[in-house]
């Protein structure tokens, strides 16, 4: 029999820290938001590293995690009246392997307009590559759901595209 798996703290936060943060932040569209997300995600698999059966398991934990985390933060900052839609913040602070073109922020803004549950899926499916069966289990959703949440918040995406991102189109 093969030897268990056996769990490292600090290797699984080597590897999945730029994931966790990416999903939190492109969910929430507030850096700082993004980086509480994270490490609330992280001190919650330090609590359950016991229950991690393989490194395919603790990405997956860790995904549903940052989700469900995620849309709990914009869920508390709706009830407390906070705006929902976070600008993303301003690139010039930022290191030039974080900063965007003119295009990504703008499509990174469209993108924090879908409803939550588009978002979701969305950004699991193009940023994880995850399958549309894997996104109904990583958010606990029916399969039909999560085909509907990926058509609509494409659809809706390419709508406010073709008014948001005119200056980048050529005309004929």
């Amino acid at each position: 029999m093969a030897d268990a798996w056996k769990p490292d703290f600090e290797e699984l936060v080597d590897a999945h820290q730029a994931m966790v943060f990416s999903l939190a932040v492109r969910m929430t569209g507030d850096r700082g938001l993004a980086e509480e997300i994270a490490q609330d995600v992280f001190l919650e698999l330090d609590r359950n590293m016991d229950r991690m059966e393989s490194p395919e398991h603790a990405c997956f934990w860790l995904r549903r995690v940052t989700m469900s985390r995620s849309t709990d933060a914009l869920r508390r900052r709706r009830v407390r009246g906070m705006d929902l839609w976070v600008e993303i913040e301003e690139r010039h602070g930022l290191p030039a392997e974080e900063r965007t073109s003119p295009v990504s922020s703008r499509l990174e803004a469209l993108l924090t307009t879908l409803p939550e549950a588009q978002r979701s899926a969305i950004l699991l499916r193009y940023q994880e590559e995850m399958t549309p069966v894997e996104i109904a289990a990583a958010l606990g959703s029916p399969l039909a759901t999560v085909k509907s949440h990926l058509q609509r918040g494409l659809k809706l995406l390419r709508a406010k595209a073709e008014d948001y991102l005119k200056e980048f189109v050529r005309q004929p």
